[in-house]
Parts: structure tokens; C-alpha cells; sequence
């Protein structure tokens, strides 16, 4: 394992220190755990799925509000229920 030297403001030098104190874990464990858990974030793009983002916003006339009420929306439209033949 190779060392490195980082000079850190302050307010997030106490901040990893007291999360340590608390844990009982080394700094480097918490330092480590969260560099690892950003570049984890990093490799994968969250929002918005750039592959189809020229479509967003594309179709006229749904709800302002459907990505926060799909659900609400699908049940209304009888999406999921058995058909009757």
C-alpha cells in the first residue's frame, strides 16, 4: 500500500477525525472508505441518462408532474389490471 500526503481544510480534518473517534477506526480506514465510495460515484453517471437526452421533454401534452406520479398516473389508465377476452 502506497502512502500519501494530503493537507485538508480544517473543518474536514475534525470532521473525518470525529467520524473515526466514533467508529473506532483509523483515520486512513475513513479516509480510504470515502475515497473509495466517490470514485465508485464517479464512474457512474447518475441522471440524466445522456444516451436519450435529446427525447426529454419530447412528447406534448403529459403531466408536469408524471415522474413524481407514475404510479398515480398507470392505475388511473388501467395499466397492470387483467384483461377480460
Amino acid at each position: 500500500m502506497k502512502t500519501l500526503t494530503v493537507r485538508l481544510p480544517e473543518p474536514l480534518a475534525a470532521a473525518i477525525e470525529a467520524e473515526a473517534r466514533g467508529r473506532r477506526v483509523s483515520k486512513s480506514d475513513v479516509v480510504r472508505e470515502r475515497l473509495a465510495r466517490a470514485a465508485g460515484a464517479a464512474r457512474e453517471p447518475s441522471a440524466p441518462p445522456y444516451d436519450i437526452a435529446d427525447l426529454i421533454g419530447s412528447v406534448d401534452g403529459l403531466p408536469a408532474d408524471l415522474g413524481m406520479r407514475k404510479k398515480r398516473y398507470l392505475k388511473a389508465t388501467g395499466y397492470g389490471r387483467k384483461r377480460n377476452r
